[in-house]
């Protein structure tokens, strides 16, 4: 029996121009799967009217006519319709305060709810994801932030070419850009006062093999953690880089224990950080972990005080907070920003933010949607992991109860929302909605 299932217009910012399913797959749907599309017209959208007309999808103003809905941000809570099933991020699974609304609503109009995030296997790595591209992008803004700073502090470097992320038409074109400073570098060498260079990666998942893959592009050589304290190579003709793992990041608080990262991941409160005593020799940080309030921070705000009290100018410049937790990891991270004023700079001597890349303390990439800077790419490769799972959420009956619905375990464990109720993986959510 064909299923009907709308592709939703994204509308959270004019950045988001990302699609959860690309034509070449509506197309593949509609011809193996028997599943017809329908996509809601939009101006801003990476993929044009007219690919998804070739793909035969049909082209609408709305999505009333379909039960299931497949988008990428939060749907607000106005256009949310009685008993459809929607399938998006959403931003609810932490209890974030500000989807509370949004979630409530859905439990009173009695739909079903899907997230992503949640589409897991059985050890509960995540199935359907935008990989490393908030990694690329969000390496390639942070050079070109570090570009910026240094032509400010006088300071010629080949960084100053490059352009954000969200300037350049396609991936291909960025690396080609990366590829030129790299040979400038290789060839005139960067100014000794910058030398040596040295990037920090925080975790070494897909974010940060993303920015890892962008920061290669140059000629590096690698280090490890515990060289940082007493090397001092002065080649200029090089750039540097330095893996983070949990056993370089953390440690136990009681003496003589030895660092397990099984004990760390259960009982982080037996853990602190250490990663501050690295923060002085780096010059570039680029954050990809995943955080919570159960974990130690990273850098926080007291620390980068008593850093910048002892030099007006130490050798960090730019902190690239690509998981971008607000107040996180990085607690000097205020607030997040858009693909359009991407930086600002943190002042750790008064605790006070301003925008742009001048004046005194660390540049602060926030942007908390990198991915939409490579709407075209990241999207097919967002698509490319979703598509297996689309032809069961479209045809799953919807409206037996949750214990017998035919859906897989795999999809099961996204489910927050069945007929209004939550699911029982997710009734901690009670609390978060009674706030």
């Amino acid at each position: 029996m064909s299923a009907q299932v709308g592709i939703r217009l994204e509308d959270k910012n004019e950045w988001e121009r990302r699609a959860p399913l690309i034509p070449a797959h509506v197309q593949a749907l509609q011809e193996e799967h028997d599943v017809q599309v329908c996509v809601q017209a939009s101006p801003i959208r990476a993929f044009k009217r007219e690919e998804y007309e070739l793909a035969d999808a049909k082209i609408v103003e709305d999505l009333t006519a379909c039960r299931t809905i497949f988008a990428i941000k939060e749907i607000p809570q106005e256009l949310l319709e009685p008993g459809k099933t929607y399938v998006f991020f959403s931003h609810t699974i932490k209890g974030q305060e500000f989807n509370m609304p949004m979630l409530q609503r859905i439990l009173d109009l009695r739909c079903q709810l899907i997230d992503y995030e949640k589409i897991t296997d059985e050890s509960g790595r995540r199935l359907v994801f935008f990989g490393n591209y908030a990694g690329l992008a969000g390496m390639i803004d942070t050079l070109w932030a570090l570009g910026q700073r240094l032509a400010w502090e006088e300071i010629p470097t080949p960084f100053s070419q490059l352009r954000p992320t969200h300037q350049y038409a396609t991936l291909e074109e960025a690396k080609a850009a990366l590829q030129m400073v790299g040979q400038r570098i290789a060839r005139d060498g960067l100014p000794t006062s910058l030398t040596p260079l040295i990037c920090g990666f925080a975790g070494y998942g897909n974010v940060s093999q993303g920015a890892q893959e962008i920061y290669d592009l140059l000629p590096v050589r690698k280090i490890a953690p515990g060289e940082l304290a007493t090397f001092d190579a002065r080649d200029p003709h090089h750039v540097y880089k330095v893996v983070f793992k949990e056993q370089d990041m953390v440690e136990p608080i009681a003496p003589g224990v030895a660092f397990q990262l099984q004990d760390y991941y259960d009982h982080p409160e037996k853990y602190r950080s250490r990663f501050e005593t690295y923060v002085p020799y780096l010059t570039l940080l680029v954050n990809g972990i995943y955080w919570s309030e159960r974990y130690p921070r990273l850098v926080t705000r007291r620390f980068l005080k008593a850093l910048f009290s002892e030099s007006p100018q130490p050798r960090l410049r730019v902190i690239g907070d690509i998981s971008c937790d607000v107040e996180g990891a990085i607690e000097c991270n205020l607030h997040t920003t858009t693909p359009g004023d991407p930086i600002y700079v943190y002042d750790p001597l008064t605790g006070e933010t301003h925008a742009g890349h001048q004046g005194r303390g660390v540049v602060v990439l926030a942007v908390d949607n990198l991915p939409c800077e490579l709407p075209r790419e990241s999207s097919a490769h967002f698509s490319t992991t979703l598509l297996p799972f689309v032809p069961e959420i479209a045809h799953a009956d919807y409206d037996v109860p949750f214990e017998q619905s035919d859906l897989s375990p795999t999809i099961k464990r996204a489910v927050i929302v069945w007929h209004g109720q939550l699911t029982p993986d997710y009734r901690y959510l009670e609390a978060f909605l009674k706030l």
